[in-house]
C-alpha cells in the first residue's frame, strides 16, 4: 500500500449510496481511499455500505446526508467531509436526476429540479471544495452523459442541463488549473431508470450499440478511477463510456 498514490486520500461522492455511485464508492474505496459517502433520502442502503467498507477498514468510510438543491448543502457537505477525514482529494459530482420533460408539458419546477441537480449542485460542490482540492492538488470528476453530447427525444431539459455539466468541466479545468484537474465521464446505457423497465426500447439501444450490450456500473466507476488516479495529465476531457453508440448515426 505504500507505493498506492490513493493511500488514505479522500473522496466525497453524491449519490453514493446506490446505484453507480454506489460501485464508485466501492471501487475508490478498494483502491486506498477514505470515501465520504452522500445521500439525500437512501438513508438504510448509506448505512450498509458504511457498515460493509468500514469493517474492510476501519474508520475508512462516513455518511453525509443533504438535499443538494438548498443553498446551503454544498458548504456542509463539504465541511462534514473534512472534519471526518481532515482533507478532501476527489470530488465525484454524481447525483442525478432522470425524467422525460415532452416541451409540451414540461414546467417550471421540473426545470428547476434538473438543472438543480444535473448543474447547480456540481457548480456550488465544486466551488465549495475548490480550497481543499488545490491544497492537496486533487481532482473533480463529473458524472456527464452521452445525451449531454447529442439528444434524447423528450427530455430537453435533462439533455440541456447535462450538455451544461460538460460546459461546466470544462471551464473549471481551466479556472482552477494548475492545481485541480477537472475531468467527467459520459456514460451510454448503464442501468435502465428504476421507474421505466421498458424491455422494447431497451433492446432497440442495445441494436444500435456497437458492442452490443449495457454498460454496468462497474465499467463507468473503473472510468472514474482512473480520472482519479492515473490520468495525472488529463484535464478539461470527456470521457464517454457508450459502447461506441457515438461512431454510429
Amino acid at each position: 500500500m505504500q507505493d498506492n498514490p490513493l493511500t488514505d486520500k479522500a473522496a466525497l461522492i453524491t449519490g453514493g449510496a446506490r446505484r453507480i455511485g454506489r460501485e464508485i464508492v466501492r471501487q475508490l474505496h478498494e483502491a486506498g481511499m477514505r470515501v465520504m459517502i452522500h445521500y439525500r433520502s437512501s438513508a438504510d442502503d448509506a448505512r450498509a455500505l458504511q457498515r460493509k467498507l468500514n469493517a474492510a477498514r476501519p474508520d475508512s468510510a462516513a455518511l453525509v446526508q443533504g438535499d443538494l438543491m438548498e443553498a446551503e448543502a454544498s458548504e456542509h457537505v463539504m465541511l462534514e467531509t473534512i472534519h471526518a477525514f481532515g482533507r478532501l482529494d476527489a470530488l465525484i459530482n454524481n447525483a442525478s436526476t432522470f425524467f422525460a420533460t415532452p416541451v409540451e408539458e414540461a414546467t417550471e419546477d421540473q426545470w428547476v429540479d434538473l438543472m438543480g441537480t444535473n448543474l447547480k449542485a456540481p457548480f456550488f460542490l465544486s466551488q465549495a471544495a475548490a480550497s481543499a482540492l488545490r491544497k492537496n492538488r486533487g481532482c473533480i470528476v463529473n458524472i456527464a452523459d452521452v445525451y449531454g453530447l447529442r439528444p434524447l427525444k423528450a427530455h430537453p431539459i435533462y439533455c440541456s442541463a447535462k450538455a451544461g455539466l460538460i460546459m461546466l468541466t470544462r471551464s473549471l479545468a481551466r479556472d482552477l488549473a494548475p492545481s485541480v484537474r477537472v475531468n467527467a465521464v459520459a456514460p451510454g446505457a448503464i442501468l435502465w431508470p428504476e421507474d421505466n423497465a421498458d424491455e422494447v426500447s431497451a433492446q432497440r439501444i442495445i441494436a444500435r450499440t456497437p458492442l452490443k450490450r449495457m454498460g454496468t456500473p462497474a465499467e463507468i466507476a473503473a472510468a472514474v478511477l482512473f480520472l482519479v488516479r492515473d490520468a495525472t495529465f488529463s484535464t478539461g476531457q470527456i470521457l464517454v463510456v457508450d459502447g461506441g453508440r457515438q461512431v454510429v448515426p
